[in-house]
């Protein structure tokens, strides 16, 4: 089944601007799914049609195949939305924040509790029920948004720039939040700048920009496009001499035991590590560079210009 189902969805706005040139996105159930472009591409447009609060110039949205515009209340009770902005009442206590939101979806009081009690405490926030969210970071305002969103368990959420401005720590455990309950089977859409983030996380990619859907794929299958690939290795002995010259391959040395490499698709691990071993380096771990889907991305986005 299709949590998200959008056919020719089109948007222009009083002042003749094409915010949406007749878009087509299906997002299966359980995907946790990036939608990606830059500043301006469409993407708070299509969240905003999508969630009710912008109006589409024509087109068709499904959600868990109950459509927008007939069955309005059973799609939007699908669906759970964490905006930009913070947009909750600062001088309101946490607890109420969220149990308030529970009630504009009929959910008993009682129930709104324990599941406040279960977000807040999932998120780290429940030693602050009774304080007043203006007193909360930057990155509990955030969390706190999530956990509203959440309140009436929702089999969709929408991310638009969820950790924004949040602190490294703060943003590693929102995600390991976010991929425990997707896990458990919530479509989650997210949208983000941090593209590590995205790519790390996310199942399905879409990229927008000027309106218009450049690319509709899976994670994988995009970044397997290209045609090198780069690695980070943490060395057992730092590097104190030069660099060795491996065939085909670029070296970096980002600290004196940390090294870069830059390989063609060709070669084989085995080859790189083999290469490596007579040349007298020995390696403790490995992991891949985390801005693959950078390069791919304003690749994308250079094309479109």
């Amino acid at each position: 089944m299709h949590a998200l189902d959008i056919n020719k969805l089109h948007k222009i706005f009083a002042n003749g601007t094409v915010a949406l040139h007749e878009i087509n996105l299906k997002i299966e159930e359980g995907n946790f799914f990036a939608l990606l472009g830059p500043n301006g591409a469409g993407k708070s447009t299509l969240i905003g049609i999508v969630s009710s609060l912008v109006n589409k110039t024509y087109g068709d949205i499904k959600i868990f195949r109950h459509d927008l515009d007939k069955n309005t209340s059973l799609a939007k009770a699908c669906m759970g939305l964490v905006p930009q902005e913070i947009n909750f009442n600062q001088f309101e206590n946490v607890i109420d924040i969220v149990i308030n939101q529970a009630g504009f979806y009929g959910v008993k009081r009682s129930i709104a509790f324990a599941r406040a009690e279960k977000y807040l405490q999932q998120l780290g926030l429940w030693h602050k029920r009774n304080h007043t969210s203006r007193s909360l970071s930057g990155g509990m305002k955030r969390r706190l948004m999530i956990a509203r969103a959440l309140m009436h368990e929702p089999r969709m959420l929408i991310l638009d720039e969820p950790t924004a401005g949040v602190d490294i720590e703060l943003r590693r455990t929102t995600w390991e939040f976010l991929q425990e309950i997707n896990r458990q089977g919530t479509t989650i859409i997210l949208t983000t700048h941090y593209l590590e983030e995205a790519e790390s996380l996310c199942k399905d990619i879409a990229i927008i920009d000027k309106g218009v859907i450049l690319e509709h794929t899976k994670m994988k299958t995009l970044l397997a496009r290209l045609p090198h690939e780069k690695i980070i290795l943490d060395l057992q002995h730092p590097i104190v001499t030069a660099l060795p010259n491996l065939p085909q391959c670029e070296l970096k040395l980002i600290d004196e035991s940390t090294l870069e490499i830059t390989f063609n698709k060709s070669q084989t691990l085995n080859e790189i590590f083999g290469l490596l071993s007579k040349a007298g380096i020995s390696v403790n771990s490995m992991r891949n560079k985390s801005n693959r889907l950078e390069e791919l991305f304003l690749n994308l986005i250079a094309k479109n210009r």
